[in-house]
Formats: C-alpha cells, sequence, structure tokens
C-alpha cells in the first residue's frame, strides 16, 4: 500500500460510534494521515470544521446532536472536500448535498482507503 500522497494530510472524521470512529482512525494512520477528531458531536465537528487546517473529512450523516450537514456546508464554503457515510439513499440527503462522494455503510477499509486517496488527489 502505497501511503505517500496521503502522507501527513488531515482528514476530521465525525462519527459517533466508537468502534466505527477506531476503524476509521486506524485505517487512517495506516495510511499516514493525521486524524482531526474524531468528533462524536455536530458542534464539535462543526467546530474542528470552522478552525481546524483540513484537508479532507469523512462525516457520518446522523451523529449526537442530529444530522451533519452544518459540518458539510462549512466545509464546502471553505473548499475543503469530504465524502458523506451513510446506509441512507440520495433521496435522504439535502439536494445542495447529493452531488457529494459517498461511502455506503457498511463500507470496507478498501472503500475508506479509495475515497480517501480521490478527496486528496484534487490538490495534490
Amino acid at each position: 500500500m502505497t501511503t505517500d500522497s496521503l502522507t501527513g494530510r488531515r482528514i476530521l472524521v465525525a462519527e459517533d460510534e466508537m468502534l466505527i470512529a477506531l476503524e476509521i482512525e486506524e485505517t487512517l494512520q495506516a495510511l499516514g494521515c493525521v486524524v482531526v477528531g474524531p468528533a462524536s458531536k455536530v458542534d464539535a465537528a462543526l467546530q474542528l470544521a470552522s478552525d481546524e487546517a483540513l484537508d479532507a473529512a469523512i462525516l457520518d450523516v446522523t451523529i449526537r446532536g442530529g444530522y451533519v450537514y452544518p459540518v458539510a456546508e462549512q466545509l464546502l464554503m471553505r473548499g475543503i472536500p469530504f465524502v458523506l457515510a451513510s446506509g441512507y439513499g440520495d433521496w435522504a440527503l439535502p439536494e445542495a448535498l447529493r452531488d457529494q462522494p459517498r461511502l455506503i455503510k457498511p463500507f470496507t477499509r478498501q472503500d475508506l482507503e479509495r475515497q480517501v486517496r480521490l478527496l486528496c488527489s484534487t490538490d495534490g
């Protein structure tokens, strides 16, 4: 597994299920990424999305505090690419977010790696 293009990339993780968050964190760290978070609440994720230097983000659609849409909107305003993780279909997302990359739950480490590489390839 080549990690050079992802080494040092700062990835925000918004996920409230501890086991899934740990799996994402382990996968990202194995790829050489720096994990920002994981944030398990919308307010915490929004704060990180507003204040941290980020290269990309992985956002579970529903975390404690509600939907992650305000976080996604903040990332869009900052020009930071992200992927939405959810078991719901596109119909469940607000129209403005339906074109965003998706990770369909349950997803594999390979699915996650592929999405992170795609997100981080947009600027490098």
